[in-house]
């Protein structure tokens, strides 16, 4: 996956840990990731989230997509702070997951807080898992 995961390569984020179920993603906040408010772009904060949710449901193998992300941004990140977020598997059955994902700066301190749900695709012809594509209806 992370050979052909292109925003991560073009944002420098670091896939630093993969476990069944789990994943931490690094990156560091640049000025090209500030708003008009001189503090980090939320969609930046949300893509790191939705970058270590992304490998932690696709840990398991089978390609796997979000189904649903809610996250709550608690307090800003700025330009030289460097995040770490970190998903972690509360449930998996059958073909849905729910993954909470916590976003922090280097000191600890937490930004956001994330609850993404999943959805693995359905297997393809002959078995193999779905390349691309949204999930098929249950």
């Amino acid at each position: 996956m992370y050979a052909d995961d292109q925003v991560v390569k073009a944002l420098r984020i670091s896939i630093d840990e993969i476990a069944p179920g789990q994943a931490t993603a690094r990156m560091r906040v640049t000025a090209d990731m500030v708003n008009g408010h001189g503090i980090a772009h939320g969609g930046y904060v949300f893509l790191l989230a939705d970058t270590a949710f992304a490998y932690a449901c696709n840990s398991h193998g089978p390609v796997t997509v979000a189904r649903a992300c809610e996250i709550a941004f608690l307090s800003p990140a700025r330009e030289g702070d460097d995040l770490t977020a970190t998903a972690s598997e509360r449930v998996r059955m059958e073909r849905n997951g729910i993954y909470d994902i916590s976003v922090r700066r280097a000191n600890g301190d937490v930004l956001a807080e994330m609850r993404g749900h999943s959805k693995t695709v359905r297997p393809g012809p002959g078995g193999t898992d779905a390349q691309a594509g949204p999930p098929q209806p249950s």
